[in-house]
C-alpha cells in the first residue's frame, strides 16, 4: 500500500489534488484508516494516478476523465478512444479559434503603432544618483529580468525617472520586482527607458564607490558616469508594460518573518514537483505555505490545516527574500489568487510580486 504523500511523489499529482479526486470520485483510495481519516493506496492504482495526471495536463474534463478511468482496463478500449479523439478536436477547435482572436488583436495593434507615422523616442533626463542606492536598486530587481526571446520587451530593467524618485523595475510575468530611490537634478516631465540586461549588469559593475554618479537619457541612448568610468548603450525598442496598473494589491494578512530562519524553512520544508509547467519548467518546485490566525507562516505539506494556504515557486521566493537584503521582511498575503508581495520593514518602495500556483491540478 502507498501512503497519500509516496503516491503524490510517484503520480505528479499533489496531495490536496489526490484529495480533491477522492472526494469527486475519480480515484478513491483502496483504504482509509477510519480513526486518522489518513488514505492508502493499492499499488495497482498507481498507474491509473499516473494517467489521471497526464489527462488532466492536457485539459481533459473531469467528466470525461472518470469515463476513461472506468473504460481502460476493459476489454473494449472504443469508448477511451473516441473520448480521446473528441478531446483532440476540441483542443484543435480551440486553437483555431485563439489563432483568430489573435489575428483580430495583432490587426489592433498594427493600427495602433503606425509605423508610418511613428516618431523616433526625444525623451531626455539628467540626474545624480547615490551610487550604493542604485547598486542596491539594481541588486534589489535584476534577478526578475525575464530571458524569453519572445518577449524582448521585459529582457531589461526599466528606469522610471519622476520627479525626484527613480524607480527600478523588472519582470518576467510570473514575479515583478520594483525599487525606488531619491535622485538629484531631473526637473523636466516623466521619462521611462528600459535598459537591456546586459547594459544593467555592466552599469552595475562600475558602483563600487560611495559617491553619486551621473545618469542620463537622451532619446533611445542612457549613459551611466562613474568618476572617470563610463557604460552607455542604447535602450530597448520597445515600451515596459504599464507596472502601475500590476502593483494594486488586495489587503491581506501581513507576516513578519525572520530572513534567514524562514530560507531555512524553505530549503528544508515540503515541496510540490512539477507545478512549473506553465511557464515550461517542469523542474521547478511549489512550496505551500499557511497563514494562521496569528500571523504566523509555515511551509506545509498540503494546506489541510485551519489557516489559509497560498503556493509559491520556491526559487523565485528564496530569490526575493535574498534580493530584499534585510534581516526580516514582511510577507503579504491577500486573495487566493492573487500576487504574495515580499517586503522590507524600512522601505515601502522596494518590494516583489510572486504570482501564486494552482494546487487543483
Amino acid at each position: 500500500m502507498r501512503s497519500i504523500g509516496e503516491m503524490a511523489r510517484d503520480s505528479g499529482l499533489g496531495v490536496s489534488a489526490l484529495r480533491f479526486y477522492d472526494r469527486a470520485g475519480v480515484l478513491v483510495p483502496a483504504w482509509v484508516d477510519p480513526v486518522s481519516g489518513y488514505r492508502w493506496y493499492a499499488p495497482e492504482q498507481l498507474d491509473e494516478a499516473r494517467l489521471l495526471a497526464r489527462l488532466r495536463r492536457a485539459g481533459m474534463p473531469l467528466a470525461d476523465i472518470r469515463l476513461i478511468l472506468a473504460g481502460w482496463s476493459g476489454a473494449d478500449t472504443d469508448l477511451v478512444r473516441g473520448l480521446l479523439q473528441a478531446h483532440l478536436r476540441r483542443l484543435e477547435r480551440g486553437l483555431a479559434d485563439a489563432r483568430t482572436e489573435f489575428s483580430a488583436l495583432r490587426s489592433l495593434l498594427d493600427q495602433r503603432e503606425n509605423p508610418m507615422t511613428a516618431t523616433p523616442r526625444t525623451a531626455a533626463a539628467r540626474l545624480s544618483v547615490p551610487a550604493p542606492d542604485l547598486a542596491a536598486a539594481l541588486d534589489a530587481v535584476r534577478y526578475a529580468v525575464s530571458s524569453d526571446p519572445g518577449l524582448p520587451m521585459l529582457g531589461g530593467v526599466l528606469f522610471d525617472v519622476e520627479g525626484d524618485t527613480l524607480r527600478l523595475v523588472a519582470t518576467d510575468r510570473y514575479r515583478l520586482a520594483v525599487a525606488g530611490i531619491g535622485t538629484d537634478g531631473h526637473g523636466g516631465p516623466r521619462v521611462q527607458v528600459t535598459v537591456p540586461a546586459a547594459l544593467a549588469d555592466a552599469m552595475r559593475a562600475l558602483l563600487d564607490g560611495d559617491g553619486p554618479v551621473g545618469l542620463a537619457v537622451e532619446g533611445d541612448r542612457v549613459t551611466l558616469e562613474a568618476g572617470d568610468r563610463q557604460a552607455a548603450g542604447q535602450c530597448l525598442a520597445h515600451d515596459f508594460p504599464d507596472y502601475r496598473r500590476l502593483v494594486h494589491l488586495p489587503s491581506g494578512r501581513r507576516a513578519l518573518v525572520e530572513a534567514a530562519a524562514f530560507r531555512r524553512e524553505l530549503e528544508s520544508g515540503p515541496v510540490r514537483p512539477g507545478a512549473g509547467r506553465e511557464r515550461g519548467d517542469a523542474s521547478a518546485e511549489v512550496s505551500v505555505l499557511e497563514v494562521a490566525d496569528d500571523g504566523t507562516v509555515s511551509v506545509c505539506e498540503d494546506g489541510d490545516g485551519d489557516g489559509s494556504v497560498v503556493a509559491v515557486d520556491r526559487g523565485f521566493l528564496l530569490e526575493a527574500i535574498a534580493a530584499a537584503g534585510r534581516d526580516r521582511v514582511v510577507l503579504e498575503f491577500g486573495a487566493p489568487t492573487a500576487p504574495v508581495a515580499i517586503r522590507r520593514t524600512d522601505d515601502e518602495t522596494t518590494f516583489a510580486l510572486l504570482m501564486p500556483v494552482r494546487l487543483d491540478d
